[in-house]
């Protein structure tokens, strides 16, 4: 096999697979705190890593505390694994966590 035929061979190849993902959309003001601690949806810790993007955002805050991010996806965790918090709409526990922070 000359060269010409090997980086087409490379080249095929590495485009074989790029049909295989899409995009997918997710509006997070819909997903319950059941989804989020079942990984239903995508990995709890990207949905927090939005969700304090957002509420940052939204207060015009471009300061990232890793830490306090930590506490706070353990303190959603813990708020979704509540009695009674299942059916209940990430963002609404999230705003309530927030709330008493402030």
């Amino acid at each position: 096999m000359n060269n010409a035929a090997r980086l087409l061979a490379i080249v095929s190849i590495s485009f074989a697979g790029t049909g295989a993902y899409s995009q997918v959309t997710v509006d997070v003001s819909k997903i319950s705190c059941e989804q989020y601690l079942a990984f239903r949806v995508a990995d709890p810790r990207d949905i927090a890593i939005w969700l304090s993007g957002f509420y940052h955002g939204k207060n015009g805050n471009t300061l990232l505390y890793p830490q306090q991010l930590r506490e706070n996806v353990e303190k959603l965790k813990s708020a979704c694994f509540q009695s009674g918090n299942a059916r209940r709409m990430v963002v609404e526990v999230a705003d309530q966590l927030l709330a008493k922070e402030k």
